[in-house]
């Protein structure tokens, strides 16, 4: 029998920023998950915002022209006290968005809080935290963790959009969110302490 959530994606996570752009690239099989690459793009020396808005506009083209990627994954509803780092940010969200429609590649946005929440169980932890769970999550190695957190800031993105990819919605079961699907696993609640927790041990089969 045909495992209907079989499919394989690669996925462009992009962490906008004026200064610092974070990406990550996830290459993902059905419920399987893989690194490709994640760092950042460091564009703080240039002179002038829209010099730093077109260096991340064809940096981003030739990334999708080098990895093929078949979706990008955003963060987006960036709230600032300051209303010019908002309206700063937006460009750069505005930037990614149309490289990636430049290339005929679908586009997903999403919060911070729900970013969080996918990797965590809690929408308010920090971005060291929200880095640990993805080393984690992922295997990766100290050596190959970026210093800045715009990297792993960027593969959250796209890990969040992987989870969204295997969302109970399209099981058979029916589940309509994680907390039913992982009981339907025959997970356990006491073992398995968070939504995140639920959702990595329904991901890899845990019983």
């Amino acid at each position: 029998m045909v495992d209907k959530l079989v499919s394989k994606h690669r996925i462009l996570g992009v962490d906008p920023g004026t200064l610092f752009m974070g990406y990550a690239l996830l290459d993902t099989e059905g419920q399987k998950v893989s690194l490709v690459d994640f760092n950042v793009l460091d564009v703080h020396k240039l002179d002038g915002q829209y010099a730093r808005l077109q260096k991340e506009f064809f940096f981003l083209q030739d990334l999708i022209d080098s990895y093929h990627p078949t979706e990008l994954a955003i963060e987006t509803q960036f709230v600032d006290k300051n209303p010019q780092t908002m309206i700063k940010i937006v460009h750069a969200q505005g930037v990614a968005i149309a490289a990636a429609l430049s290339r005929d590649i679908p586009v997903n946005e999403y919060s911070p809080m729900k970013i969080k929440m996918a990797i965590t169980g809690n929408g308010h932890s920090s971005k060291e935290q929200v880095a640990g769970m993805l080393q984690r999550f992922l295997k990766i190695p100290d050596y190959r963790m970026p210093k800045k957190l715009d990297a792993t800031d960027a593969l959250a993105i796209a890990y969040c959009h992987f989870l969204q990819l295997g969302l109970p919605l399209k099981d058979d079961h029916g589940a309509k969110d994680w907390t039913t699907f992982a009981r339907q696993r025959g997970l356990s609640d006491k073992t398995l302490t968070g939504p995140a927790q639920q959702l990595m041990a329904a991901l890899h089969g845990k019983k």
